[in-house]
């Protein structure tokens, strides 16, 4: 029987996440540093990464950051081949990059729609199909998906009165789809023992939200706040870690309630 403990801890594991630099990517980025692993930043702006992983480092954590275009073939396999030459295994990949084409239904363009869809759709598939291969050689690893509460649900549009924020359409459909690749991936990936979960976290607060927005938003949810830097920390290193072992192909709400209701 392994100790509760040792269940939540990723030391010796490899993990790479992707957008690892962004909003939600950072906090997740540090929890799996904080369990143990050593932990991969990688995105198009190679330098945010790099400078974050630096910033780790001198707290004492093992980070490295790295570059890449989830709109690339190429360079996903350039990614996982400079990882494996560096580090020899892959354990934990979080798909955490996201583009937007931005705009409702009767803003969006058909080539901003194309630009987007070529990272958050195609660029995923690759990803998922290039970064597991090193999983499913050594037959193990855990793959998760960030996804959104807009893969779930529709946009309540109340909560966007009297801001300049607004909800594109793309985004609801590239983390809907993600969702059920995570169905697919886990279905498919099961027998070379690869788990495959998503987490569908809502929204985070930042200081360039309004307090019109916060306000709005908050009461929307069942906590009556928006989420914090250390709401998504929790989940991320539950699924990656052994603490999730017989899970796979869930999609885990992480936004107080907001998809209850």
């Amino acid at each position: 029987m392994i100790p509760t403990e040792k269940l939540f801890r990723l030391d010796g594991k490899v993990a790479l996440v992707t957008g690892g630099a962004g909003l939600y990517g950072k906090h997740i980025v540090r929890a799996l540093a904080e369990a143990g692993a050593t932990v991969v930043i990688a995105s198009r702006n190679g330098e945010a990464c790099r400078a974050y992983a630096e910033e780790l480092r001198q707290e004492g954590l093992r980070a490295e950051g790295d570059q890449y275009d989830q709109g690339s073939e190429d360079s996903i396999r350039r990614l996982r081949d400079r990882l494996i030459e560096r580090h020899g295994q892959l354990d934990v990949l979080f798909n955490n990059s996201v583009a937007r084409a931005g705009g409702d239904l009767l803003e969006v363009t058909a080539e901003r729609w194309r630009q987007a869809m070529r990272v958050n759709s195609t660029g995923l598939l690759l990803a998922c199909q290039i970064l597991s291969e090193p999983m499913r050689e050594r037959r193990s690893g855990s793959i998760v998906n960030i996804a959104s509460i807009y893969g779930m649900v529709g946009p309540d549009w109340s909560i966007y009165e009297g801001t300049t924020i607004w909800n594109p359409i793309d985004y609801h459909f590239a983390k809907g789809g993600m969702i059920q690749m995570t169905r697919y991936l886990a279905s498919f990936l099961g027998t070379y023992n690869v788990r495959v979960n998503a987490l569908s976290p809502g929204g985070l607060q930042t200081p360039d939200h309004s307090d019109t927005f916060v306000r709005q938003y908050s009461a929307r949810t069942l906590l009556g706040r928006m989420a914090d830097e250390d709401d998504i920390k929790g989940p991320a290193v539950f699924l990656a870690s052994d603490a999730s072992r017989y899970i796979t192909g869930a999609n885990i709400p992480v936004d107080a309630g907001w998809t209850a209701i």
